[in-house]
C-alpha cells in the first residue's frame, strides 16, 4: 500500500482522522437507515419530522446526548465505570487499522490483518464486565455475566469459521483474501463458514436474537443500565463500528470483497463500489434479521453456540484439511460445507419444533411443586 505522505506517522495519522470522519457520517446514516428499514418490514413510516425523510434525527441525538446530564450512581466505582464505555470501544475502532476498503486504500495493509481483527474483536468483553461491575447494580452485573458468557462461546465459532477460510485461501492478509476470490467468492466454497461467521458476529455485536446480555424483559437494560448520556452513546456508537467493520470483513472474506467481480482489473471506482455494495448487503440482513428473529432465551443462545456451531465449525476444519492434504477435488470442499450447514438447519428446525413440548414439561414440573 503506497503512501500519501513521505512520513508514515504523519500517513497513519492523516488516514486515521479520515476513517474518524467518515465513521461518524456513517454511524449516523447507519442508525437513520436501520429505524427506516425496519419501519419499512413492519409497515411503519420510520422517523420523518426531523430534516428530510428524517435525516437529521441521528444528529438531534447526538446533540441530545451530549448535552445531557452525565450521571453516576453514588456507590459507583468511579474509574471502572467511566472507563468501561471506552475499553468496549476503543477495540472495535482499532479494527479500522487493518481494513482495506479497495486494493490501495486503508490506513495499513497487514500480513496478518485477519488475526489481528479477531484479536482484538475478544478484548470488549472486559469492558462489559467493567460496566456491570462499576455500576453497584445487579442488573447490571448479571448483564456484563451474561455479555462476558456469550462473547466467549461464540468467539469460538468465530475465530474457526475464520481458520476455514485461511486453510483455503493460504493466507491471513485480507487483500490476498480478496485476490483468491479473483474467479469466484468463498461462500461459494465455504457455505458453512459465513453461516457460523454470521452468527457468531451477530452474537458478539449484542444484536437480535443474541441480544440477551441487554434483554430489558429480564434485567432492564444489561450493564448499560446506570449509564445516561455520552457514555450511553459510546457503547452504541461502538456497537454501529462494529457493525460497519464486520459488513466490511465479511465481505471481503467470503464475497469477494473489492476484487469479485473484475475489480482489480478495472480499478478504484470499481473496487470501492463493490466495497460499498456488499457491505451494505451484508447490514441490510443483520437488520432484517433484527426485525424477523425473536430474542433467545439464554439457555438456547449458549446451546446454539456449544452444541451446534462449534462442533459443525471443527468438523469443517477437519474435512478441509483432508480435502487439501490428500489432494481430493476442490469441489468437495463445498459438498461438506453444504452438509454441514444441512446438519445445522436441520438442528434449528429440531430445536424449534421442541420447544413447546420443552415449555410444557417445565410448566408441568413447576404445577406439580
Amino acid at each position: 500500500m503506497d503512501l500519501i505522505f513521505d512520513n508514515a506517522w504523519l500517513d497513519a495519522a492523516i488516514r486515521l482522522q479520515l476513517i474518524v470522519g467518515a465513521m461518524t457520517v456513517t454511524v449516523f446514516m447507519l442508525i437513520w437507515l436501520e429505524r427506516k428499514w425496519i419501519g419499512r418490514l413492519q409497515m411503519r413510516l420510520g422517523p420523518m419530522r426531523t430534516g428530510p425523510i428524517g435525516l437529521l434525527q441521528s444528529p438531534a441525538d447526538a446533540l441530545k446526548l451530549v448535552t445531557k446530564e452525565d450521571v453516576r450512581p453514588t456507590s459507583a466505582d468511579r474509574w471502572v465505570f467511566e472507563l468501561a464505555p471506552y475499553v468496549v470501544f476503543v477495540p472495535v475502532f482499532m479494527g479500522f487499522v487493518a481494513l482495506p476498503f479497495t486494493k490501495d486504500w486503508g490506513v495499513r495493509s497487514l500480513d496478518l490483518a485477519l488475526f489481528y481483527l479477531i484479536a482484538i474483536s475478544g478484548v470488549s468483553f472486559v469492558g462489559f464486565l467493567m460496566a456491570g461491575w462499576g455500576s453497584d447494580n445487579k442488573y447490571a452485573l448479571l448483564g456484563g455475566l451474561r455479555a462476558a458468557a456469550q462473547l466467549f462461546s461464540y468467539e469460538i465459532p468465530f475465530i474457526l469459521a475464520v481458520v476455514g477460510v485461511v486453510m483455503v485461501t493460504g493466507t491471513l492478509n485480507l487483500n490476498g483474501i480478496a485476490l483468491e476470490q479473483e474467479v469466484r467468492p468463498l461462500i461459494v466454497v465455504q457455505p458453512l463458514g459465513f453461516v457460523l461467521f454470521l452468527a457468531a458476529a451477530l452474537a458478539e455485536m449484542n444484536r437480535t436474537p443474541f441480544d440477551i446480555a441487554v434483554g430489558e424483559s429480564e434485567i432492564v437494560g444489561g450493564p448499560f443500565v446506570e449509564y445516561s448520556g455520552i457514555r450511553w452513546g459510546i457503547f452504541f456508537l461502538g456497537e454501529y463500528c462494529a457493525l460497519w467493520i464486520t459488513s466490511i470483513l465479511g465481505a471481503l472474506v467470503f464475497f469477494g470483497g473489492w476484487n469479485w467481480p473484475k475489480g482489480d482489473e478495472v480499478g478504484f471506482p470499481l473496487q470501492l463500489a463493490l466495497t460499498f455494495v456488499k457491505s451494505t448487503m451484508l447490514i441490510l440482513l443483520v437488520m432484517t434479521i433484527r426485525a424477523a428473529l425473536p430474542r433467545l432465551r439464554i439457555d438456547q443462545l449458549m446451546s446454539f453456540a456449544w452444541k451446534v456451531l462449534i462442533p459443525v465449525s471443527l468438523a469443517q476444519i477437519i474435512l478441509n484439511g483432508l480435502v487439501l492434504v490428500y489432494d481430493w477435488p476442490e469441489e468437495l470442499l463445498s459438498a461438506f460445507s453444504f452438509a454441514l450447514l444441512g446438519v445445522v438447519v436441520f438442528a434449528v428446525r429440531r430445536a424449534i419444533a421442541n420447544t413447546p413440548k420443552v415449555a410444557l414439561r417445565a410448566l408441568e414440573r413447576r404445577l406439580a411443586s
